[in-house]
């Protein structure tokens, strides 16, 4: 029988309050980095970077994803200047793909726990999977399912006798900080919410639990595993130390990577927070490839491991 305890809500609490915190800080800081950046590089050279034309973009693509220390939610911001700056679509689902897996906290903490190996694999499934999925992506023309208003720059605020025709001009750093701001207000709801769930999925689900779902004898334990990582929201830092605990409790190597890719390629917060970006079609989309990538990694690893 399930009983909630007093250390549940604790934990559920304490990791609202810890994601709230820090998911916050990352969105703001990294939206003002993203205006400071496009301030500085014109769209035009974002463009030409990442336009895909010969291939090379989506490579690159994978490689900004690889070196840039996002975690799935905070990829957020990023993916919003690439589209204000026009960059080619297979690219930025390449790089939105890429980076929260493939940031260089996990690959580090990979190769310590896991050992070289086993980082190589998952380093080329994660990029490899990432940029054909991006490719197709593009070709099928799933750029039609982005919201009209993604492209759009925030309009400044203003009220009674300061909104003219022939507005002052202000600090450039001021208007940057604006443009951050309004782009936090509209992703608050969807922020908190996807918090609140993950938090109550993180308080209340054993990693006893788990550990006996995805044993090596449920011949379903990978796909499964892929399943249940999508709504644990967990940080880079933890994912690959609760999967090695996870597989001294008798998790199947395979159902690991599984768990590794779900959970650290998308989450509930997530997937919450891009549907304001992107209509239902392409939150189906993004959800196909990183449970795809997750189930045929975990099978692709127990058959050469």
């Amino acid at each position: 029988m399930f009983t909630i305890t007093s250390e549940m809500i604790m934990n559920t609490l304490h990791m609202f309050g810890f994601l709230a915190i820090e998911l916050t800080v990352l969105f703001i800081a990294i939206s003002y980095l993203v205006g400071v950046l496009q301030l500085y590089i014109p769209p035009a050279k974002i463009q030409t970077i990442l336009s895909g034309k010969n291939g090379k973009g989506y490579f690159i693509a994978g490689l900004l994803g690889a070196i840039t220390p996002f975690c799935s939610c905070s990829t957020i911001p990023f993916l919003k200047g690439l589209l204000r700056a026009k960059a080619g679509f297979g690219t930025m689902m390449v790089f939105l793909f890429a980076s929260p897996l493939l940031n260089p906290i996990i690959i580090g903490l990979f190769a310590v726990t896991f050992g070289i190996k086993v980082t190589v694999f998952y380093f080329v499934i994660a990029m490899g999977v990432s940029i054909i999925a991006g490719y197709l992506l593009e070709k099928l023309g799933f750029e039609k399912y982005i919201k009209a208003e993604a492209y759009s720059e925030p309009k400044p605020s203003c009220c009674g006798s300061s909104c003219n025709s022939s507005p002052k001009p202000t600090n450039k750093w001021l208007q940057i900080w604006q443009t951050t701001w309004t782009d936090f207000k509209k992703v608050l709801p969807y922020l908190i919410g996807g918090i609140a769930l993950g938090s109550m999925i993180y308080g209340f689900m054993p990693t006893e639990f788990v550990a006996k779902v995805a044993s090596d004898n449920n011949p379903f334990a990978i796909p499964v595993t892929a399943i249940i990582g999508i709504p644990l929201y967990i940080r880079a830092e933890a994912v690959i130390p609760l999967s090695a605990a996870l597989a001294a409790k008798g998790m199947g190597l395979g159902a690991v990577m599984a768990l590794i890719i779900g959970s650290a390629g998308a989450s509930l917060t997530e997937v919450i927070l891009l549907k304001s970006i992107f209509k239902n079609q392409m939150i189906i989309a993004f959800l196909v490839v990183i449970l795809g990538m997750a189930i045929s990694a975990g099978y692709l690893y127990q058959f050469i491991f």
